[in-house]
């Protein structure tokens, strides 16, 4: 074994690049079963492709038999943008794939990995489709629409969006449920009578108060039965979603009507009962369509699988029969199929996220694609530790732990580690458990990294999910800071050395931490909210009222949101600041990135704004991607004083004010 160099922390040489980090990478988002004329299952999913400009492409695979294939043409992009965020981009049935096209909204369907997709929605109008399937019974298309012909003209402030049903054949549509201000997961009953759907309301989020409702369908499946549609769950105070019905006619949902987010099942005679009842999360929070923590076992309606706590788990009748070692840690967008295989994506602290399959009956784990090709040695990635310790008010937070790793390297014994401690966005998310390289940059760079659940993240029940409510810009601040102080006083970091950085609601967190408290040293903003009263005036449908729970009712609490928001308090501002923002962005729109960076250079402090021409709420370009990650650390390396190893001509790239 070769002797570690000693070299100061955060000048170590490392592998893992900027140009590493994206290489041929890409994000899954959809997930989904279809049956081949032979009876073999073909896997379809969707991937952002980052090295194609951020595109979303839809494969598919034949199991056992066939390589991956492409199906979306070059100029066509698989990604819809209901509540701005999409998800729910594809469905297939007997075949046919169908995909919401990015550039025109409409919906399409293709009909082989050659051919060229078709429209089946009508052109010219301002609709948006997400999360649909087709029923084998009616051969309609169930799906949600997002209306923004009323926005367009100025006759309305938001859209609409609704439950609605499709004929591919003629693109008629007709409305089936409407009133709510969002919908999402419709699913029809394998018999074709029967519809679900998840609604809510103005100022929920669907992580707060959600309802399930059913209702009957006409025989032809193209009208509701008058008198028929009836809530089933959920409420005030129960977030419910994701239902399922089973081939036999029950409903299942996941609720957090116990604090935890567990799977239900409503009987056919209308009893409910939680049918795997623990004090553990099954899902996450519905940022997106398509989310699927748990499915049902197609050949055998008692079966059911679930996700949760790191483990694949299948249950039959309320009772656990089986927990598979797939070697992941996390397992997401579950597909039950009928040959007794288990599909979904999975992935771990040191793995990719990777498309599996898993055999119910012997436990056999394929791999069937990576998000991406990482040819690193283990010996550069560094495994997190979750830590818990005290915060304000006399509570607990939680936070991933990652310590400086490197084979070839070690700090000098009289040396601490920098630590960059990063925000989640959200805020109601949480830390991600994934092998993530722009953490393993600064890890094998030298770094601490503390991934922070701040209170009000996912995945520790309702009541601590909820605990940002009235506190954002105070509980995210005090539990960032309190982790960085917890891992300084404990000498595992250098406490003049703390770093701090944050995506969207992260940003916000960065640049409130770096405007309230005095503990960070630097900090970057990657598209971060500065100014709480200009996102409530100027932010999507989505998101319009979420700021009601986290901040105060707007305008009526107003001085509250002048109190929290940075760009109003630039005077408590005295670490340097570098801001990485897109000129597309409508979640966080690019002026206050601008107005942020203006108040903070006219103070006299170093700082860095870099805009990203065509990029919106997240970067998706290889090119961009890189910047924002090797800039990070160039703007670190000149504040806090050291050497980093980067690639020529970053310099260029980044401009720092009021530097010397």
């Amino acid at each position: 074994m070769s002797k570690k160099s000693v070299t100061s922390f955060g000048e170590w040489k490392s592998p893992i690049t900027s140009a590493v980090a994206t290489a041929k990478a890409s994000e899954f988002q959809d997930l989904l079963i279809d049956i081949a004329d032979n009876g073999n299952d073909v896997v379809y999913w969707s991937e952002i492709r980052f090295d194609e400009g951020g595109r979303t492409v839809v494969s598919s695979c034949e199991v056992g038999k066939s390589e991956p294939k492409d199906w979306t043409p070059a100029e066509f992009s698989a990604r819809t943008t209901v509540h701005e965020y999409g998800g729910g981009n594809i469905f297939v049935h007997k075949g046919t794939l169908y995909f919401s096209n990015f550039s025109d909204q409409r919906l399409y369907k293709q009909l082989t990995p050659d051919s060229t997709p078709t429209p089946v929605t009508a052109a010219d109008t301002s609709y948006r489709y997400a999360n649909g399937h087709m029923s084998a019974k009616t051969n309609l298309i169930y799906i949600i629409r997002e209306d923004h012909s009323k926005v367009e003209s100025g006759q309305a402030k938001e859209p609409t969006n609704s439950v609605i049903c499709l004929d591919p054949s003629t693109q008629q549509e007709k409305v089936l449920a409407c009133g709510a201000d969002f919908y999402s997961t419709p699913k029809v009953s394998l018999d074709g009578e029967k519809i679900c759907w998840v609604q809510w309301f103005h100022p929920s989020m669907p992580w707060y108060d959600t309802e399930l409702w059913t209702a009957k369908l006409t025989k032809s499946g193209d009208a509701v039965i008058e008198g028929s549609a009836k809530k089933v769950a959920g409420g005030k105070d129960v977030s419910v979603m994701i239902p399922r019905w089973t081939p036999s006619g029950e409903l299942r949902f996941i609720s957090d009507e116990n604090n935890w987010w567990n799977v239900y099942e409503s009987a056919l005679d209308g009893s409910i009962t939680n049918i795997y009842k623990m004090d553990r999360e099954i899902g996450r929070p519905d940022w997106l369509f398509g989310n699927q923590p748990y499915d049902t076992n197609p050949s055998c309606p008692g079966e059911y699988v679930v996700s949760c706590d790191g483990l694949l788990t299948l249950m039959e009748n309320g009772v656990k029969k089986k927990t598979f070692n797939t070697g992941f840690t996390s397992h997401l967008l579950l597909n039950f199929s009928e040959s007794g295989r288990v599909y979904c994506f999975a992935h771990s602290a040191i793995q990719v996220s990777t498309l599996i399959s898993v055999n119910i009956l012997d436990g056999k784990v394929e791999i069937l694609r990576k998000s991406q090709q990482v040819d690193i040695d283990e010996g550069y990635f560094s495994k997190f530790t979750e830590i818990c310790y005290n915060t304000t008010d006399g509570e607990k937070s939680y936070a991933n732990y990652y310590k400086p790793t490197n084979k070839d390297y070690e700090g000098p014994d009289d040396e601490l580690p920098p630590l960059l401690v990063k925000a989640h966005g959200g805020p109601t998310s949480s830390a991600t458990t994934s092998l993530q390289l722009p953490i393993q940059y600064f890890t094998s760079r030298g770094f601490a990294v503390l991934d922070v659940n701040y209170r009000g993240s996912t995945g520790y029940g309702r009541e601590y999910r909820l605990k940002l409510a009235d506190k954002w810009g105070i509980y995210d601040v005090d539990d960032c800071c309190a982790a960085a102080q917890h891992l300084a006083d404990n000498k595992l970091v250098d406490k003049n050395k703390l770093c701090i950085d944050g995506g969207s609601a992260g940003g916000y967190t960065t640049l409130a931490c770096l405007a309230f408290k005095d503990v960070f040293k630097a900090g970057a903003s990657h598209y971060g909210v500065a100014d709480l009263e200009l996102l409530a005036k100027d932010t999507h449908k989505f998101e319009s009222r979420y700021l009601d729970n986290l901040i105060g009712v707007y305008p009526q609490q107003r001085d509250i949101y002048i109190q929290r928001s940075p760009i109003h308090n630039v005077d408590g501002f005295n670490s340097p600041i570098i801001f990485f923002q897109g000129t597309e962005d409508k979640v966080v729109p690019p002026n206050q990135a601008q107005m942020m960076f203006d108040s903070v250079e006219k103070k006299g402090i170093p700082c860095s704004l870099v805009m990203f021409e065509g990029e919106q709420h997240g970067f998706r370009k290889s090119e961009n991607i890189q910047t924002a990650l090797d800039g990070e650390l160039y703007f670190y390396s000149k504040i806090l004083k050291f050497n980093a190893d980067l690639p020529d001509g970053i310099s260029d790239k980044i401009s720092i004010s009021n530097y010397a």
